[in-house]
C-alpha cells in the first residue's frame, strides 16, 4: 500500500468496547481514516454519544449502516475491522463482502470475533453452533500474530484474549520442547472482558472486591488454543482452563504451569522464551513476575517464567481489548496492507488506573 493518502477504514459492531478500541486506534494511525463506524443499532446517532472519550477525534460523524458505507467507498480499497459477537459475525462479514463486489470495493477484514478462529468449521460448529459462512474460512488466516510466520492472506481472525495470552505462555515450551504437553491456565480477566452489555457477573457491586471462576474446565478458549497451537508447532496439547472474573475495567492475568520434559533451571525457560519473541516488539520476556498495571492501555504482553524440577510456571499479562482484540488485530491489518507491524500501536502503558 502507498502512502500518499490515508487508507479507509470501517468498523463492523462499532458500539461496543472492542468497536471503540478499533475506533481509537483507528485515530492514532497514521496510515488509516475512519470512514464508517457501522451499527446495527445506534445508525444516525453520534460516535460521541456513545463514546464520550473519542468526542476530540470524532467531533461530528454519525455511525452509519453498512449500504451507506460501501456507496460511499466505491472503487476504493478499505480495511475492515469487525468487532461483531460470534454466530452474526461470519454471516455479516459474507454480506459486506459481496456488497462490497458491487460497488468495487477490495476489503481486506480482520475479525475479533470467534467465527475464523478454526481452521476446521466442524471445530467451531462443535463449541459455537451453526457457521454463518463456510466458504469463507479457508479465505483466513488465524492466529496471534507473533506466531504466525510468513502468511500471505487477504483476511486474519484475531485470537480471543485468554486464548492470546495462553498461546504466549505455551508456544516456546512446546517447541523446543521444554515441557509435556498438558498445561493448567489459571486466567483473570476484567470486566470489560464480559462486553458493553451489563451482566449480573459485570454489575459493580458484584465485581468489586471480589474474584471468582466461571465456565472451569469448560470454558471455550480452551479447545480455540489447543486447535491453534496444533497448527502453530505440530504437537496438540491438553489445556485445562480455570477463568476467573477479577475486580478490575481491564487486562488479564495468566498464570500456567506444566511438567518439565527433564529438569530445567528457570535461567534455561527464559532463554527460550528470549529466543522465541527476539524479534516480537510488543512481547517483552522480564525478570521477575509480571503485572497487569505494566501493560494496561497498551499493546504490550509481559512474560515472566519459574521453575523447579518437576514444574515450569508462566505468567503472562495483557490488556484484554488491546492485545487480546483490537490491537492484536491491528497488528494484523498492518501485516495485511504492508506496513511495519508496531504501526499506531507504539503507545506505552497507562500506568494507573
Amino acid at each position: 500500500m502507498t502512502d500518499s493518502k490515508p487508507t479507509p477504514a470501517i468498523v463492523l459492531g462499532a458500539t461496543g468496547y472492542v468497536g471503540g478500541e478499533f475506533l481509537r486506534l483507528i485515530a492514532d494511525h497514521p496510515h488509516l481514516e475512519l470512514r464508517a463506524a457501522i451499527s446495527g443499532s445506534m445508525v444516525g446517532q453520534a460516535i460521541a454519544d456513545a463514546f464520550p472519550h473519542l468526542a476530540s477525534v470524532y467531533p461530528d460523524m454519525d455511525f452509519t449502516d453498512v449500504d451507506s458505507a460501501l456507496e460511499a467507498l466505491s472503487g476504493e480499497t478499505v480495511a475492515c475491522f469487525s468487532a461483531l459477537p460470534h454466530a452474526s459475525a461470519a454471516k455479516e462479514i459474507s454480506t459486506l463482502l459481496g456488497k462490497g463486489a458491487g460497488h468495487r470495493v477490495t476489503i481486506h477484514v480482520v475479525d475479533a470475533s470467534a467465527d475464523f478462529r478454526f481452521a476446521n468449521v466442524a471445530d467451531y460448529e462443535a463449541i459455537y453452533g451453526e457457521h454463518g459462512a463456510p466458504s469463507l474460512n479457508d479465505l483466513f488466516t488465524r492466529g496471534v500474530p507473533e506466531l504466525v510466520v510468513g502468511a500471505d492472506t487477504q483476511h486474519a481472525a484475531q485470537p480471543g484474549c485468554f486464548a492470546t495470552a495462553m498461546q504466549l505462555a505455551m508456544a516456546p515450551l512446546i517447541k523446543v520442547p521444554l515441557s509435556q504437553p498438558t498445561f493448567q491456565a489459571f486466567g483473570v480477566t476484567g470486566a470489560t472482558g464480559a462486553g458493553k452489555t451489563p451482566l449480573t457477573t459485570t454489575h459493580a457491586p458484584e465485581r468489586h472486591s471480589n474474584l471468582f471462576a466461571y465456565k472451569p474446565l469448560s470454558h471455550r478458549h480452551a479447545p480455540e488454543v489447543e486447535s491453534l497451537l496444533e497448527v502453530h508447532t505440530g504437537t496438540r496439547p491438553n489445556v485445562h482452563f480455570l477463568p476467573h472474573a477479577g475486580p478490575f475495567a481491564r487486562g488479564i492475568h495468566m498464570s500456567v504451569t506444566c511438567e518439565p520434559v527433564e529438569p530445567v533451571h528457570a535461567d534455561r525457560i527464559r532463554d527460550a522464551f528470549e529466543a522465541a519473541y527476539d524479534d516480537e516488539p510488543f512481547v517483552r520476556v522480564i525478570d521477575g513476575m509480571p503485572r497487569i498495571k505494566n501493560v494496561v492501555g497498551s499493546n504490550y504482553a509481559e512474560i515472566g517464567v519459574a521453575a523447579t524440577d518437576s514444574q515450569i510456571a508462566v505468567t503472562v499479562v495483557i490488556d484484554n481489548l488491546i492485545k487480546g482484540a483490537a490491537g492484536g488485530a491491528m497488528q494484523w491489518m498492518n501485516r495485511l496492507l504492508g506496513w511495519p507491524e508496531t504501526t499506531g500501536l507504539t503507545r506505552t502503558s497507562l500506568g494507573w488506573t
